[in-house]
């Protein structure tokens, strides 16, 4: 059973992933269990998931924002291995690592950043670009065949594989079309259907953090450095080893326009901290 603290932060964590989804992403609490959360990632056009759909899992403890999840990946992608627990620095494998500001989309955004490298730790596999791009095309039939994705996503349960709210058009510089909280897809819980002092006293989830190629994440606004941690590998069966080659500079091309607009916020505060000393200062003379 959810903790206050926990119910009211992902309580939040919902209304904000309803208003402002990530791209390439998509997660709700289960209606029975705000601990349980099942989320979707697409995969990132020029990398080798394109056209993929993965379904998996964040299972929060009931101290969470104060310890970290557990996270599986159930659909076959060639860098996981389905149903077992992942680990990077952001999951229960870590718990010295944990940061309470993280939120539902900075764990995600960094996943899927660490989907896009190389970097082998226990619960991956290592495969070849073409065993992921036939994973990715096999995704959404395998997800239909699957109780637990038709139960968690049945909006996306069709013939022709359905876009997620935010597909990062906006941060290619095209429009974005996504829906917003209002239209968000029909089927999944509303932030209004949890309780509602859950909504209101909750604490505002910082940006995400982003995995870079190098196994580190870039800085995020709160300037926290988070290392892609890895204990351990796995290795596939021989069918599946190859070399596989890490398109995650590609594939993130949207991070460009992030870095941008952090960039300008920041070199404001400082010109503005630094107006301040003079004036300060002139007037202590």
């Amino acid at each position: 059973m959810a903790s206050k603290p926990a119910q009211r932060r992902l309580s939040k964590e919902y209304a904000a992933m309803q208003r402002e989804p990530p791209p390439f992403i998509w997660a709700a609490p289960d209606e029975k269990n705000i601990l349980t959360w099942n989320y979707l990632i697409r995969g990132p056009p020029d990398s080798p998931y394109t056209g993929g759909e993965y379904h998996g899992v964040l299972l929060f403890p009931s101290e969470y924002p104060f310890k970290p999840p557990g996270i599986k990946m159930y659909t076959p992608s060639g860098r996981f291995q389905p149903d077992k627990k992942i680990c990077f620095s952001m999951s229960d494998f870590h718990p010295g690592s944990w940061n309470p500001a993280w939120s539902v989309q900075t764990i995600l955004t960094g996943l899927l950043s660490f989907m896009l490298s190389d970097e082998m730790t226990t619960g991956s596999v290592t495969s070849s670009d073409a065993h992921k791009r036939a994973f990715a095309a096999r995704s959404h039939d395998w997800n239909l065949t699957q109780s637990r994705f038709r139960d968690a996503f049945p909006e996306y349960c069709t013939p022709q594989l359905r876009e997620l709210p935010n597909m990062g058009e906006k941060e290619r510089g095209k429009p974005d079309d996504s829906p917003s909280a209002s239209t968000v897809p029909s089927g999944t819980q509303s932030a209004s259907s949890l309780p509602a002092d859950s909504l209101s006293t909750a604490s505002t989830s910082p940006p995400g953090v982003i995995a870079g190629a190098n196994g580190f994440t870039n800085s995020t606004p709160f300037g926290a450095s988070v290392p892609a941690h890895g204990h351990g590998s796995h290795r596939g069966r021989p069918d599946e080893v190859g070399t596989g080659t890490n398109r995650a500079g590609a594939a993130m091309g949207w991070i460009g326009t992030l870095r941008q607009v952090v960039w300008e916020k920041w070199r404001w505060c400082a010109v503005i901290a630094l107006a301040v000393m003079v004036s300060r200062f002139s007037t202590a003379s």
